[in-house]
């Protein structure tokens, strides 16, 4: 039996980061609205503006439940110009 592999309850908590990309500049206040929902959650965040490109860029690290991450991430994908991807800690 492999005792290494750590066996998660459903509700267990999970890090991420969240990165987000916000190509609309109509869909600022939406994104902001959202992380305030889930800031309980939020870990930190970090915003660039790449003016070059017209784009924002957004990383949130986050520790929550995978629902409530997959919650946050599907929301955010909902809006217009912007798409997100999320990455999980694997410990």
């Amino acid at each position: 039996m492999n005792t290494d592999r750590k066996v998660r309850c459903p509700m267990a908590s999970q890090v991420a980061i969240v990165a987000i990309i916000v190509e609309k500049d109509a869909s600022v206040d939406g994104v902001n609205a959202l992380l305030h929902e889930y800031s309980r959650f939020v870990i930190g965040r970090m915003g660039v503006p790449y003016r070059e490109r017209g784009i924002n860029i957004i990383s949130v690290a986050v520790d929550a439940p995978e629902e409530t991450i997959e919650d946050l991430a599907e929301q955010v994908n909902a809006l217009e110009g912007v798409s997100s991807n999320t990455v999980y800690s694997v410990g």
